[in-house]
C-alpha cells in the first residue's frame, strides 16, 4: 500500500484525530511541531513514494523470522539466506521440529547465528503451542515471543497485517532526533513521542521513509545535508556536508545500502 502527501485539510483533520486518540491537550508548541513533522513527511512521501519493507516473505511467519534474522544484519544478506531456510522450513510446524544445528548452519552468515537460530526455533514452538502455528496480529502477543521486541512486532504488524506501527531502528531514532521530534534515545520513548506528531494511518509508511532517507542521505557520521530535500526544514541542517556538489558524492544508491 502506498501513501501520497497530505492535503492540508486532511492533515489538519488527522491532527485533531491524533489528539483525540492520545487524550492530550493540543498546546501551541506541540501543534507547531506537528505541522513541522507533517511538512517533513510530505516531502519524504514525494521523495520515496515506493518505500517499503525490503525483506522478502510470503507469509506473516516468514516475515517474522526474516525480521529476527535482520538484527545487526542487512536486508540484502537476510534475503540471500531465507530462500534456503524457508524451502526447508516453510512454516512454524517444520521449524519447531528442526534440529538447531541445521538452522544455525543456514543462518550463520547473518551474524549472532546461535542466538537467532535458538530464538527462531523457540518462537516457532511457541506459535505451535499457543496459536496453532499462526502469527498473532496483536502487539502484546508478539512481543512476548522469543527474540521479538517492539521493532520486530511493528514490522510484522505493519507489513503482514496492515496494522500501522512505528519501526524504531537506528535510522528512525537518529532522524527523529535530528528533526526535533524527540530528544529520547530509548526506542519506546522515541515511538511514544513520534506517535503524537504523525497520524496513525501513516506510521508504517513513515517508518519506511525515515529508514530509506537515513540509508540514502541522512547518514550517521556524514549526512549529505547539501543534497537533502529537507534542507530548508531540518533544524539540524549543517551537521554534515553543506556544499551541494560535495554532498551529492555522499548520497548512497540502493545498491550501496
Amino acid at each position: 500500500m502506498k501513501s501520497g502527501a497530505f492535503l492540508t485539510s486532511e492533515f489538519v483533520a488527522s491532527i485533531r484525530q491524533t489528539y483525540r486518540e492520545i487524550s492530550e491537550p493540543a498546546t501551541s508548541r506541540t501543534l507547531k511541531r506537528m505541522a513541522s513533522a507533517g511538512a517533513i513527511y510530505r516531502i519524504l512521501s514525494k521523495e520515496y513514494p515506493d518505500a517499503c519493507c525490503e525483506l522478502d516473505f510470503a507469509t506473516p511467519y516468514q516475515l517474522l523470522v526474516a525480521t529476527v534474522l535482520s538484527a545487526q544484519c542487512t536486508d540484502k544478506r537476510v534475503n540471500a539466506v531465507t530462500p534456503k531456510l524457508f524451502a526447508k522450513y516453510p512454516s512454524a510446524k517444520e521449524m519447531a521440529s528442526a534440529r538447531l544445528a541445521d538452522i544455525e548452519r543456514i543462518v550463520k552468515s547473518t551474524g549472532f547465528f546461535r542466538a537467532k537460530a535458538r530464538n527462531i526455533k523457540a518462537l516457532s514452538q511457541e506459535l505451535m503451542a499457543k496459536y496453532d502455528g499462526e502469527v498473532p496480529a496483536v502487539l502484546d502477543e508478539l512481543v512476548v515471543l522469543p527474540g521479538v521486541g517492539r521493532k520486530t512486532a511493528n514490522v510484522v504488524l505493519g507489513n503482514a497485517f496492515d496494522i500501522p506501527g512505528l519501526t524504531v531502528d537506528t535510522h528512525f531514532g537518529r532522524l527523529s532526533r535530528r528533526f526535533g521530534w524527540t530528544q529520547e534515545d530509548d526506542p519506546v520513548k522515541v515511538e511514544r513521542d513520534v506517535a503524537k506528531l504523525i497520524p496513525k494511518k501513516e506510521w508504517t509508511h513513515l517508518s519506511h521513509r525515515l529508514i530509506w532517507h537515513g540509508r540514502r542521505i541522512c547518514h550517521s557520521r556524514k549526512p549529505a545535508c547539501g543534497a537533502c530535500p529537507l534542507a530548508k526544514l531540518c533544524p539540524s541542517f549543517g551537521i554534515g556536508e553543506r556544499d551541494p556538489e560535495l554532498a551529492k558524492k555522499l548520497v548512497k544508491s540502493k545498491e550501496r545500502w
